[in-house]
C-alpha cells in the first residue's frame, strides 16, 4: 500500500513539475516573441529618425555650395574692406537664412576672422569672430567640406556647422559657413514617451530626449579626446564628461540590449537599439519600455496556466468518475454523499473556469475537425453581434463571414482546420450583425482533450478595427496634402504665365484690329508696319514663355552685357501705343552715363514694362496735366538705379509690406503677380527693388543693379 501510495505521490510530482516547465517555457517564449516584435518596431523607429536627421541636414547641405559661387561672396573676399559689398552678403545670406530656415550663415576668410553673417544686425553677430580653431574651418581651408557639431562660440547654442570652401582660379579665399540647429529635433524628442539619444564619435551624448544625460558618455572619455574637445571648444567650457547612469546588458536572439537606468526618479528598464550614421560620425540609439515584454510573459503564463488547470479539472473529473464506479457496490447513501460533494467540486471548478474565460478581452472560439463551432467566449459574441445560442452548432460559412470575402476566408478556414494556419495570425474582415465591418486578426492552436487527443481548434480573434482605420485616415491626409501641393505649383505657374503673357496677347490684339481697319480703307504702307509689329509681338511672347521656363530651370537664362538705354528705349517703344492712347506723358531722365549691365534684356525689359503699365493705370484717371510719369537713371557707384514714379493716388502705409508678395492686389481682374515677379526678376540680377509714397502723391518704384565695366 506505501508503494502504491509514493508511486502515485512521485507521479503526481512528476505531472506538477511538467506543468511548471510548460508554463515557465510559454512565459520565455511569449518573452522572446515579444522582444524581437519590439526590436523590429524599434528598427522602424530608428529608420524614421535617422531619415529625419538625414532630411534635415541634406535640406540645407547645398547651401554652402551655392553661396560660395555667388559673385559678391568672392568679390568680398577679395576686397574685404568694400562696405557695399558687405552689406550686399549680410543682406544675402539673412535672406538665405530666413528662406531655408538655416540657424546663420557665415562668411569667414582665410584667417578665420567672419566678414559677412546673416545675424549682423542682432547683439548676438558673429561679424568680427575669429573661428579658425573650428575643425570644419580647418577642413575648408584645406580644401574639403567640413562637417561639426557643437556649441557655437558667440552664442553658445548647439548646432550643426557646414563648411565650403570658396575657391576660385583653383585658390581658395575663404569658406562659406552654414549652421543648422538641431534643438526643434530635441525638443520634438522630448514631447515623446520613450527615451531618444544621439551621441558623436567619442560616445559623448550631445542631443537627448532626456536632458540630464546630456554631455555624458557611454565610457569614461580618453585624455586625447578630452584635449581635443578643449582645443576645439566643441562643448564649451567643459572639460569632464561623466558616464551615464546606465547598466547594459545584451539578450541572447535580438539585436538590441537591455538598459536599466533611472527616469524622472523612477527605476527603468528598457530595450534599446544602436543606429550608426557613418556619414554624420554619430551614432542614433532609440528605446522602448520593456513593460508589454514583462505584460506579455505574464499573459502568457496566465494562460498556460489557465489551459493547465483545464486539464488537471479534467483529469480530476476522469479520477472522480472512477472511483464512482470503483465504489458502486457501496453503500446507496455513501454513494450519493460522495456525488453531491464532488458534484459541488466540480460547480465550483467550472464557475471559476467561467468566470476567467468570461473576464478575456480576447474573442475566443472552439471548432471541432469538421469546423462546428462548439464554444464561444462573451468577447466573440459581442465582437460578432451573434449570441452564443445563434454560433454553437454552425458550419462553414458562418453567419458572421463578410459576404464580399467568403472565397477568401473559405480557403483560410480550410487552412486552419488541416493545420496550416499560420504561426503569427491571418486578418480577416468581418460582417458584425448590425452590417458595419470588423477587422481581426486570427490565431489558430490545435485543441486537445484531457486523454491528449486532438478533438479540434481552439482561436483567437483579435479586434484591429481602430488600428487599421486610423491607418487609413493617415494614409488619406497624406494624399491630400500631395495632391494639394501639386495643384497649388501648377497654379502658380499657370497665374505666372497668364500675366506675363497678358500684355504681349493684348498688343497682338491692338495692332490686328489696327491692321484690320487699315485693310478696310485700301492699300496702306501702315499695314506692313502693323504686321510687323504683330510678329515682334509673337516673338517677344515667344520670348516671355522661354524666360518663364527659365525660372523652373536656371540654367536656360540667357544673361549678356545689355546697356541700360538700350532697355529703357526698348520698353519705352513697347508702351508707347498705351501712353498714347490713355494721354499720358513718360518723361525720361537719364544719367546713367552710358552704364550696361550684365543680364537678361527681355526679362530686364518685362521689369521696366510692368512698373510702368502700372503707374499708367494709376494716373489714367488724372487730369490731363497731371498724367505723367517720370523714369529716371543714375550711376552710383558700381551700381544704376532706376526709378519709375507717378502722380496718382500712391500705396496705403499698411500695404507697403506686401506689394511684393504674390497674389496681394488692389485690382479688381488682378492676379497679383506684377510686383513679385519684378522682384523675382532684379534679385536673380544680384539686384534689389524698393517702393515708397512721394510727398507729393503717388507711388516711386526704385531698383537698383551691378554694372559691369
Amino acid at each position: 500500500m506505501a508503494t502504491w501510495f509514493n508511486r502515485r505521490r512521485m507521479l503526481a510530482l512528476a505531472a506538477a513539475a511538467g506543468a511548471i516547465v510548460l508554463v515557465v517555457a510559454a512565459g520565455n517564449w511569449a518573452e522572446r516573441f515579444e522582444l524581437q516584435v519590439k526590436t523590429d518596431a524599434l528598427r522602424q523607429a530608428a529608420a524614421a529618425h535617422a531619415l529625419g536627421l538625414r532630411g534635415l541636414v541634406e535640406k540645407h547641405d547645398f547651401l554652402p555650395h551655392a553661396a560660395a559661387r555667388h559673385p559678391d561672396v568672392q568679390d568680398l573676399l577679395r576686397a574685404p574692406g568694400d562696405p557695399a559689398l558687405r552689406a550686399r552678403v549680410n543682406a544675402y545670406f539673412a535672406d538665405l537664412q530666413v528662406t531655408t530656415g538655416a540657424a546663420a550663415l557665415f562668411l569667414v576668410d582665410r584667417a578665420g576672422m567672419t566678414l559677412a553673417t546673416s545675424n549682423w544686425n542682432l547683439p548676438t553677430s558673429f561679424m568680427g569672430q575669429s573661428y579658425h580653431q573650428r575643425p570644419y574651418f580647418e577642413d575648408a581651408i584645406r580644401g574639403k567640406r567640413g562637417i561639426f557639431y557643437g556649441l557655437g562660440l558667440t552664442t553658445g547654442q548647439s548646432g550643426l556647422f557646414i563648411a565650403e570652401p570658396v575657391g576660385a582660379a583653383g585658390k581658395i579665399l575663404g569658406v562659406v559657413v552654414v549652421k543648422i540647429s538641431l534643438e526643434p529635433l530635441q525638443a520634438t524628442w522630448m514631447r515623446g514617451s520613450e527615451p531618444v539619444v544621439l551621441r558623436d564619435s567619442r560616445g559623448i551624448v550631445f542631443l537627448s530626449s532626456v536632458p540630464a544625460w546630456l554631455f555624458h558618455g557611454i565610457r569614461p572619455v580618453s585624455a586625447a579626446d578630452a584635449r581635443w574637445i578643449a582645443e576645439h571648444v566643441q562643448y564649451g567650457n567643459r572639460r569632464r564628461f561623466e558616464v551615464l547612469p546606465w547598466t547594459v546588458s545584451a539578450p541572447q536572439g535580438v539585436d538590441g540590449f537591455i538598459l536599466r537606468t533611472t527616469l524622472d526618479g523612477q527605476r527603468a528598464r528598457l530595450l534599446a537599439l544602436d543606429t550608426p550614421l557613418p556619414e554624420l560620425g554619430w551614432t542614433l540609439t532609440v528605446t522602448s519600455d520593456m513593460k508589454e515584454v514583462v505584460q506579455a510573459r505574464q499573459a502568457a503564463l496566465a494562460l498556460t496556466a489557465l489551459a493547465m488547470a483545464l486539464v488537471f479539472v479534467g483529469a480530476l473529473y476522469w479520477r472522480l468518475r472512477e472511483k464512482r464506479y470503483a465504489e458502486q457496490q457501496s453503500a446507496r447513501l455513501e454513494l450519493e454523499r460522495r456525488v453531491e460533494e464532488r458534484t459541488r467540486d466540480l460547480q465550483k471548478a467550472h464557475a471559476f473556469q467561467k468566470a476567467m474565460e468570461d473576464s478575456l478581452l480576447v474573442g475566443m472560439r472552439a471548432r471541432d475537425p469538421e469546423g462546428k463551432i462548439i464554444y464561444v467566449n462573451p468577447s466573440l459574441c459581442a465582437m460578432v453581434g451573434y449570441s452564443a445560442e445563434e454560433l454553437l452548432g454552425c458550419r462553414p460559412p458562418y453567419p458572421y463571414w463578410h459576404p464580399d470575402d467568403l472565397e477568401k476566408q473559405a480557403r483560410e478556414s480550410d487552412a486552419a482546420l488541416q493545420g496550416r494556419a499560420a504561426p503569427h495570425g491571418f486578418e480577416s474582415r468581418i460582417r458584425h450583425k448590425d452590417g458595419h465591418d470588423v477587422i481581426t486578426m486570427v490565431y489558430t492552436a490545435p485543441l486537445v482533450d484531457a486523454q491528449g487527443q486532438h478533438c479540434g481548434w481552439m482561436s483567437s480573434v483579435v479586434d484591429i478595427t481602430a488600428q487599421k482605420q486610423a491607418e487609413a485616415r493617415q494614409r488619406e491626409q497624406e494624399l491630400r496634402l500631395q495632391r494639394s501641393a501639386r495643384l497649388a505649383s501648377v497654379g502658380e505657374m499657370a497665374s505666372t504665365l497668364a500675366h506675363e503673357l497678358n500684355q504681349p496677347l493684348m498688343a497682338l490684339s491692338n495692332f490686328a484690329v489696327a491692321a484690320r481697319a487699315l485693310a478696310a480703307q485700301g492699300p496702306s504702307d501702315m499695314i506692313a508696319g502693323a504686321l510687323d509689329e504683330i510678329v515682334d509681338q509673337s516673338k517677344r511672347a515667344s520670348e516671355i514663355v522661354k524666360r518663364v521656363r527659365s525660372f523652373i530651370n536656371p540654367q536656360r537664362a540667357l544673361y549678356e552685357r545689355v546697356p541700360v538705354a538700350t532697355v529703357i528705349a526698348h520698353a519705352e517703344a513697347l508702351l508707347r501705343p498705351e501712353l498714347q492712347r490713355h494721354g499720358v506723358t513718360l518723361r525720361l531722365s537719364l544719367r546713367d552715363g552710358g552704364a550696361s549691365i550684365r543680364g537678361d534684356q527681355v526679362l530686364l525689359q518685362q521689369v521696366l514694362v510692368n512698373l510702368i503699365h502700372n503707374a499708367v493705370q494709376a494716373v489714367q484717371d488724372l487730369p490731363a496735366p497731371r498724367r505723367c510719369i517720370d523714369l529716371a537713371s543714375e550711376l552710383a557707384g558700381p551700381a544704376i538705379s532706376i526709378q519709375v514714379a507717378d502722380r496718382g493716388p500712391g500705396i496705403p502705409a499698411e500695404q507697403l509690406d506686401q506689394v511684393f508678395t504674390p497674389f496681394h492686389t488692389s485690382k479688381p481682374d488682378g492676379l497679383g503677380l506684377g510686383l513679385s515677379i519684378c522682384r523675382t526678376i532684379v534679385e536673380a540680377h544680384g539686384g534689389a527693388i524698393a517702393v515708397e509714397n512721394r510727398a507729393g502723391g503717388g507711388a516711386a518704384f526704385t531698383f537698383t543693379l551691378p554694372t559691369v565695366p
